[in-house]
């Protein structure tokens, strides 16, 4: 699956979001410099807000063509698994990693970032949550059985979409940052982890989320007459709602400081 997201890396890149300036912020205090290292940094949508708050970053990619992508961009990348990368004796002042982390051995994945970090370095983990508006939400549902009528799709509740992103922010906490928290617990190199938090907005068109829809992963499995009914009924969907519709985030993480 993780080789899917390059397929189409021009528009992951001008589709998926970036991140709240108040993360930026947070990391960039934290950190004790600005030399920092993007574990799987894809096209770089996680890198270049780092870039433009002053920082210089490595990214560490396994997939060539979001490296090729991201280089285009400005950014150095050297392609490798994060758990094989060889930093050739380098050292830096703070790993990152947007919506990435969960490619990565919690544990091994924090050793490495033990061995690569300055004293007191920084490690930062982070995702972005949301949750779908309950019509937007109910109308892929639908279109994903009018696209593939034989598949089984769950109803969604009458509560879904309304906890503003913090519920589905809990599913990721508890999902994957319980996890990356016991792994950088168990290296011993790291302070208590401290939990990241932030909510935002974005409004999207019809064409925005449609662009979007492709990059999430869920399509890839479908047949490109599947997928194309899949995104026509939603785009129609869309319309009747009057065209747009705003999602409310949140922007879950963890941040740990090297002993």
């Amino acid at each position: 699956m993780a080789q899917w997201f390059g397929l189409e890396a021009a528009r992951y890149d001008r589709a998926r979001p970036t991140y709240p300036q108040a993360l930026i912020d947070r990391i960039t205090t934290l950190s004790p410099g600005k030399r920092f290292v993007d574990v799987g940094c894809g096209t770089g949508i996680s890198s270049r807000p780092f870039q433009a708050a002053g920082c210089t970053v490595l990214g560490v990619e396994p997939d060539g063509r979001m490296a090729d992508f991201a280089r285009g961009r400005g950014l150095d990348v050297e392609v490798a698994k994060f758990e094989d990368w060889d930093p050739a004796g380098r050292t830096f002042d703070a790993v990152i990693s947007g919506t990435a982390w969960h490619w990565v051995d919690p544990l091994a994945g924090a050793r490495k970032v033990a061995d690569v970090l300055s004293p007191h370095g920084l490690l930062a983990l982070f995702d972005n949550g949301f949750d779908l508006p309950p019509a937007v939400m109910a109308a892929q549902a639908e279109a994903y059985r009018h696209a593939v009528p034989e598949a089984r799709f769950p109803e969604p509740s009458e509560e879904d979409g309304e906890e503003d992103g913090e519920e589905y922010a809990r599913q990721i906490y508890a999902q994957q940052y319980v996890k990356a928290a016991d792994g950088i617990l168990r290296t011993g190199a790291f302070g208590e982890p401290e939990e990241l938090r932030f909510a935002w907005e974005r409004t999207y068109t019809r064409d925005e989320w449609l662009d979007i829809l492709p990059t999430q992963g869920g399509l890839n499995h479908l047949r490109e007459d599947q997928r194309e009914r899949f995104l026509t009924y939603v785009g129609t969907a869309i319309d009747e709602l009057g065209g747009v519709f705003t999602i409310k985030y949140a922007t879950v993480g963890i941040a740990a400081i090297k002993r």
